[in-house]
């Protein structure tokens, strides 16, 4: 497995070693000892959750606040989404930084989004099956966000407008600014 750095400080990119052979196709997903010799991070993960959505849909910017926040590890287990991670730890040099980057069941690919961080994707494919590990059990009242359209971060969703697909909770978001974060 290779972990590589985002610009982002502390979110990495897992890309999985795949062997494959005429039977398919073998890989290890996530190894803790391995994770956290890379990265010098815990990586200990306590909850798995699954989404499926259709095309056009976009969840995000989601995080969890204070003792709750988690760190996620995300990856698309079937289809094809635009994944981003946005800085949102006021002492951060990256504070306010965007990342993103395609996760897909063809490149395997996954994305550490680490405490303090927004996160959110868009579903490029007809469907997408997503997978979230977190190393903090959810909280309903820890819940914030950031508004998905702030003008100030300018995050490309790689979707045009019209198409996108949002729960009534994810256009009542808070702009981006220091004082909500």
């Amino acid at each position: 497995m290779k972990i590589k750095e985002t610009p982002l400080k502390d979110c990495y990119i897992l890309e999985p070693t795949i062997f494959e052979d005429e039977r398919g196709y073998f890989f290890e997903k996530y190894n803790e000892s391995t994770f956290e010799k890379a990265t010098g991070l815990n990586g200990h993960f306590v909850q798995d959750n699954i989404s499926k959505s259709s095309y056009g849909v976009l969840r995000g910017v989601h995080l969890q606040k204070g003792k709750h926040a988690q760190a996620k590890l995300v990856s698309c287990l079937e289809g094809k989404v635009w994944d981003v991670a946005v800085d949102l730890r006021k002492m951060s040099p990256t504070f306010g930084q965007w990342f993103g980057v395609e996760l897909s069941a063809e490149n395997k690919l996954q994305l550490y989004v680490p405490r303090g961080f927004g996160h959110g994707f868009s579903v490029l494919s007809e469907t997408a099956i997503f997978s979230y590990k977190c190393d903090n059990f959810y909280n309903k009242e820890s819940e914030g966000g950031v508004l998905y359209n702030d003008e100030g971060l300018k995050i490309d969703w790689k979707l045009p407008e019209t198409d996108i697909i949002l729960s009534e909770k994810d256009k009542i978001q808070l702009p981006f600014s220091k004082e909500n974060f």
